[in-house]
């Protein structure tokens, strides 16, 4: 018994060892299978590297050397049989069928990868690199090349593994823009997805039509983004074409997205004739969505995008080229003669339509030349293009309508994939649970998602902010996307990137947070609201104030029944945060109250759920602060019901935004009513903004309607939504928003 129980401890600590070095080997994205043997490969300065196909990997052998300047590679390589020992072999088996895959066989005498292709080799020298030193990303530092001995067997479950870069809106350097080809490739992502047209730059060389970047990649400096009076840069053809050239180098697909047929503003500044109304048109130096669109009703406008298109597809040879289609007013086509005239010539039933035959033009001049057509899932309105790839944004239904349809679509919903968001919208853990498969889709039909794409989209973010945005939340997606969501575990994972920092730390690349350091949850009782702070990291240490008071550290939910400005910061280790959290707490006589809404607010702005309207905690001018409610083209009514315990109340006050560059408007008319049954209302009064429409930035507005004290049994708040954007707004005639953060019954 003595010796089995010995035995049995001895196999249990091989095991707990081993389990103890898988974990502590923290590969990012995980393999597919992993075994570890124990021992150590070391390379010295004998070390060779072997080819069974010279010719095919000669990528592959010079980019291991630029890595590790240690290692030897011998000329005529696939005439002589392999060394024994100390060597890296690199072997193409063609009856490897997918050229993602690859195995990583590494014990005391040598290495093996072995995969089908020159890209599953490369993907196996990317886990090779992971397995050593971390200041090996530091390129022919010297250092001896130490591995530890493992049996790795890898392949991706999903085919597209982007990133989005927008360029347009910021201007990258070159430099800048192959760090985040190599950013990509140490992950095992294989598409940089990368936007070079918008409203506020054109930003590719265009031979035919110089004005583009003559004029159009160049906006007036009113942000004081440069040291002249204008801002902007564009991509000689030259540039693109080293960007590309380094891309493939790296096994990364380089995607470029020629906006069509609205975020065009700056090729309107350079060709107003391309345009509806012609006329002076400037590059925006706004964000948000414009009416200047594409003219679908003028000859010329076809025929300049595909002499356009003709030279972006001399420089991009991949066969996917996107056009973007995503946030087109119609406005304009509504009242151009031109467009009108299109949508009878060819029987459209309505603007939807000539959107339709429109991007159906394109397509066909794509499928013509060879190439595939991706767009936003705005593409599928009215009608979607053959054989055209839906990226869906605006949540999962654009993926499950191109699904339904037969056709492949990238998943990216602003949910898990907008990097441009800030941590309180998405933190590494909810990119971590994206599944780009949609919810109930057919087994037979999963092969359709082709995968998905992380956004970095720039409105907000320059050159020098981007790395803190994408990193480490990338490090999600690249798992996400190369698994299935049955092997993930966000503990595990989590380990494995704070063991990550180091080698991000040798890639130089200017991390951010996991999470936000402070998030707070609301819990109502009947006559206050309690904050509680939940804690971005274990060790992390959150001190507040209330109304200015001395700090305090936090320990436990603070109750509040006053009104109180709470501000709290955070230290981990004795290094404080920058960020100081904030919330104006406004305690009002209902509240808590419950509430009725006529309609539910929107799924993407939804507060802190059902009640946030009598919580007493007010909005930021940060829309996503989770303290705003969203409704889209629909008027807020809130319905009290007071009935079993009449209420005295003497006014109303509701909280509202505007910042109409998001097309966010206050209400034109607030009215107040009450009824005794529930069914007849009498009107109270009514309030209108003090705030033009007109007014750009972020306006807040608490708008109260007073009256004599009135005792009621029911009480309606009415909230009228702006409707569609004016006619001299930029989405002129699509749907507004309105934004209500609390509603204060007195």
């Amino acid at each position: 018994m003595k010796n089995y129980y010995s035995i049995f401890t001895i196999l249990f600590l091989i095991t707990s060892l081993k389990s103890n070095a898988q974990k502590n080997l923290s590969l990012i994205p995980e393999p597919t299978k992993l075994e570890v043997s124990g021992g150590y490969f070391t390379a010295n300065n004998n070390t060779c590297i072997y080819a069974n196909n010279d010719e095919l990997l000669q990528n592959e052998i010079a980019y291991l050397q630029e890595y590790i300047k240690t290692l030897v590679y011998p000329v005529s390589q696939t005439a002589q049989p392999m060394p024994p020992s100390n060597c890296i072999s690199l072997t193409v088996d063609e009856k490897i069928g997918n050229e993602d895959q690859y195995s990583l066989n590494i014990d005391d005498d040598g290495i093996e990868i072995k995969a089908g292709s020159s890209k599953g080799i490369f993907y196996g020298i990317q886990t090779l690199f992971q397995l050593g030193q971390s200041d090996i990303y530091k390129k022919n530092n010297g250092a001896n090349f130490q591995v530890p001995c493992v049996k790795i067997e890898d392949q991706p479950a999903f085919p597209w593994r982007g990133m989005l870069l927008d360029c347009s809106r910021h201007c990258m350097e070159v430099d800048f823009v192959k760090k985040y080809i190599d950013l990509l490739a140490y992950h095992k992502m294989n598409t940089l997805h990368w936007h070079l047209i918008d409203d506020q730059g054109w930003r590719i060389e265009i031979d035919a039509y110089p004005k583009l970047t003559e004029i159009g990649a160049w906006r007036e400096d009113v942000n004081n983004e440069a040291e002249g009076d204008k801002y902007g840069c564009y991509y000689s053809k030259k540039d693109i074409k080293d960007i590309v050239a380094y891309a493939e180098s790296r096994h990364i697909n380089m995607v470029p997205e020629i906006e069509m047929p609205g975020h065009c503003q700056s090729a309107f500044a350079a060709y107003p004739d391309l345009s509806c109304n012609g006329g002076d048109i400037k590059v925006e130096t706004e964000w948000g969505v414009f009416k200047e669109i594409y003219c679908a009703g003028n000859p010329e406008t076809y025929q300049f995008l595909e002499n356009v298109l003709k030279e972006v597809l001399d420089l991009f040879p991949s066969k996917y080229i996107h056009i973007g289609g995503d946030e087109v007013p119609k406005f304009r086509w509504e009242h151009c003669e031109k467009c009108q005239a299109k949508i009878t010539e060819h029987n459209l039933k309505d603007e939807e339509g000539l959107q339709s035959y429109f991007l159906g033009e394109i397509n066909n001049f794509l499928k013509k030349n060879g190439r595939i057509m991706v767009g936003w899932d705005e593409i599928a309105e009215g009608g979607l293009p053959s054989n055209s790839i839906v990226q869906s944004w605006r949540g999962y239904e654009g993926a499950e309508h191109a699904i339904k349809n037969n056709h492949q679509t990238i998943v990216s919903p602003t949910s898990h994939a907008y990097f441009d968001y800030d941590l309180k919208a998405i933190d590494l853990e909810k990119v971590y649970s994206f599944n780009p498969i949609p919810k109930n889709t057919p087994s037979d039909k999963q092969k359709l998602v082709l995968g998905g794409e992380c956004n970095m989209w720039s409105e907000r973010a320059p050159q020098p902010t981007v790395d803190s945005k994408v990193f480490p939340r990338i490090l999600a997606m690249s798992e996400v996307l190369w698994h299935s969501p049955k092997k993930r575990n966000f503990k595990i994972f989590k380990e494995k990137v704070k063991n990550h920092y180091k080698r991000l730390d040798a890639m130089g690349v200017d991390y951010g947070f996991e999470k936000t350091p402070i998030s707070v949850k609301y819990n109502k009782s009947k006559n206050s609201s309690e904050l509680e702070f939940i804690k971005g990291d274990e060790d992390l240490d959150i001190y507040f104030s209330i109304n200015d008071s001395e700090n305090k550290k936090y320990s436990a939910p603070l109750n509040l029944s006053e009104t109180s400005l709470i501000k709290a910061i955070s230290s981990k280790n004795g290094k404080a945060f920058p960020d100081t959290f904030k919330v104006n707490y406004n305690h009002h006589s209902s509240i808590n109250a419950d509430y009725k809404l006529a309609s539910n607010y929107h799924k993407n702005y939804t507060g802190s759920g059902d009640g946030t309207l009598t919580d007493g905690f007010r909005g930021s001018t940060d829309f996503r602060d989770r303290n705003w409610q969203g409704f889209f083209g629909n008027d807020l009514i809130a319905t009290f019901d007071f009935s079993k315990n009449p209420q005295e109340i003497k006014n109303v006050k509701v909280g509202c935004m505007q910042y109409n560059n998001s097309w966010i408007f206050l209400p034109p008319k607030i009215t107040i009513e009450y009824s005794e049954d529930g069914v007849k209302y009498e009107e109270l009064g009514c309030t209108r903004p003090s705030i033009s429409a007109r007014d750009r930035g972020r306006h807040l507005q608490t708008m109260q309607v007073a009256f004599m004290p009135k005792t009621v049994k029911y009480l309606r708040v009415k909230a009228q939504n702006y409707g569609k954007c004016p006619d001299w707004h930029e989405a002129a005639g699509s749907k507004a928003w309105l934004f209500v953060d609390e509603i204060l019954v007195e």
